[in-house]
């Protein structure tokens, strides 16, 4: 097999440390990996593949060496599946390499269960801990997403059914939708980061913001006599906001709404994805 030549960027290991056995190695295992469909090839290069390449020329790998390579894998953004095909092509060359003029076919299943085991636990690992660590927030206005807001709805229902009422009478929710149709990007974005700034102002105490739509924002609150007093504030607030700025005088005021919650959670979280929708 013809070695790719190695692109990877100067930040990564390239293999300049490594004997001449490992750097035949580690360029022949980049080849087919590439070959097999690795998507970036500038991304390929880590330091592990080299920790990898100087074991198996050293005698082999231990599960840490393997380990370590999969767990970087995982850090770096690679997925599983190109996780598990890349490991498919260094077996393929380490035990095919010299066979058929160089060319191997990685192949999963022939790859020795340990390592493939291995390697995919320590990937997981790293997966699920960034998948725990994941924002709720929406990137645009920094409010916490629908998601986050259908997962706070469920514990208002929970908490009113445990107190004997319905969550209807604890709470509501206010939206903010604006008539954003044929307006440019900028004043868009503008508008709608302003008035994600005026709705933090407003409600910074228990209540839960956040962002449902491309034009839309809303709030659970409970149901008391000041979230008319609030409705209010937060017009004032968002008018200001946007009077500061020449390039949003096009942009009409927002709608700001009282919407009353339905009998059930599952009703509510439609109400709410066909609010996000406007």
């Amino acid at each position: 097999m013809t070695a790719v030549p190695d692109v990877d960027g100067a930040k990564r290991r390239n293999g300049s440390s490594l004997d001449s056995t490992a750097r035949m190695l580690r360029a022949k295992w980049r080849s087919a990996s590439l070959a097999a469909g690795w998507r970036f090839p500038s991304d390929w290069g880590l330091p592990e593949v080299d920790t990898v390449c100087a074991a198996l020329t050293a005698g082999g790998p231990n599960e840490a060496v393997v380990s370590g390579l999969g767990r970087a894998r995982a850090a770096s953004g690679a997925g599983l599946d190109e996780t598990l095909t890349d490991l498919a092509a260094l077996h393929a060359v380490v035990a095919d390499g010299d066979r058929h003029g160089g060319f191997v076919v990685p192949d999963i299943d022939a790859t020795p269960s340990r390592l493939v085991r291995v390697t995919a636990l320590a990937w997981a690992d790293v997966a699920l801990d960034r998948y725990a660590h994941t924002e709720v927030t929406e990137p645009l206005t920094g409010l916490p997403s629908a998601s986050y807001l259908r997962t706070r709805l469920a514990e208002v229902y929970r908490g009113a059914a445990r107190a004997g009422r319905t969550a209807t009478d604890d709470a509501l929710l206010l939206t903010v939708s604006f008539d954003l149709a044929g307006m440019a990007s900028w004043p868009r974005l503008a508008a709608m980061i302003l008035a994600a700034d005026a709705l933090r102002s407003v409600f910074d105490g228990p209540e839960t913001t956040a962002a449902l739509g491309p034009s839309v924002l809303a709030v659970l609150a409970v149901r008391d006599a000041d979230i008319a007093a609030q409705a209010v504030a937060l017009r004032r607030e968002i008018t200001e906001r946007m009077h500061a700025d020449p390039q949003l005088d096009d942009v009409s005021s927002p709608a700001i709404s009282f919407v009353r919650l339905h009998p059930t959670y599952e009703e509510s979280c439609a109400l709410l994805r066909r609010i996000g929708r406007r």
